[in-house]
């Protein structure tokens, strides 16, 4: 990971005050986007001005329209890979999706998704070794995902609201989407047959979700049955914590919807 100066980072808060664009900036000083995207948001919360301050309009509260399939795909990043946080002295939480930079288009979906359900909220990303952290502020974080709480997602409930429940029956496929791009993979396996005397080598392909919750992983397979998909729970040890689609049908539902990771 690349450590910048003190100096360098003032320097760049105090072009952005100026009404430099990022953009400018980055090139400007020799700094990655995402870091001078995540400095301004560090500085316009230290003074109050990140957004969500001027209190966007929220599909919860005042009724207006929210991209449900956008929530769908939305709503399992962050069930498997985000957490929503408040530092001391901001006031404004932000929800932070992390991302593999194995998976660049994993990243800007992610990106997409959070824009269609924050229209009135910037999102930015802070770079990482390995990763990057998609993130956005918003007031109303905790009207749209009242699944956070305090602890581990593995040692409290995860329950649906009624609300989130008829998006993701009406939307399953971007919920699974969302599922596999976080905390699963499309894998191709192989095993050998005797044919004729002869040994042969056989390759498929299968699905794999794994999630310490048994909420999270119920919310996973509930869907899958509901699309018509077959599974199977592959346990490591005594821990179930795999689930599995290996069906050359199911496979082939999957891939159609879903697909490897890019």
């Amino acid at each position: 990971m690349r450590f910048h100066d003190t100096n360098v980072r003032h320097d760049a808060v105090a072009r952005l005050r100026a009404g430099a664009k990022n953009a400018d900036v980055a090139h400007a000083l020799g700094v990655p986007l995402g870091t001078i995207g995540y400095w301004r948001h560090m500085d316009r919360a230290k003074r109050g001005e990140c957004p969500g301050r001027h209190d966007p309009r929220c599909p919860r509260c005042d009724g207006c329209e929210l991209d449900e399939t956008a929530y769908a795909y939305l709503l399992a990043l962050y069930l498997g890979d985000g957490h929503i946080i408040q530092y001391s002295g901001h006031r404004v939480p932000s929800l932070m999706i992390t991302c593999d930079d194995n998976w660049p288009g994993l990243t800007d979906d992610c990106e997409t998704a959070m824009r269609s359900v924050f229209p009135g909220n910037s999102v930015c990303r802070a770079t990482k070794k390995g990763c990057h952290n998609v993130k956005v502020y918003s007031k109303h974080l905790w009207c749209m995902f009242p699944q956070h709480g305090p602890g581990k997602k593995h040692e409290r409930p995860i329950v649906l609201e009624g609300w989130q429940q008829r998006i993701v029956d009406e939307h399953p496929w971007e919920f699974i989407r969302g599922l596999i791009h976080s905390d699963g993979c499309r894998v191709t396996n192989w095993t050998t047959r005797i044919v004729g005397s002869e040994r042969k080598r056989y390759e498929y392909p299968r699905y794999f979700f794994a999630n310490k919750s048994d909420d999270i992983r119920g919310l996973f397979s509930d869907t899958l049955t509901k699309v018509g998909v077959e599974w199977t729970v592959l346990a490591r040890g005594s821990e179930p914590f795999n689930i599995s689609v290996a069906r050359k049908a199911s496979v082939v539902l999957m891939d159609q919807h879903i697909g490897p990771k890019y």
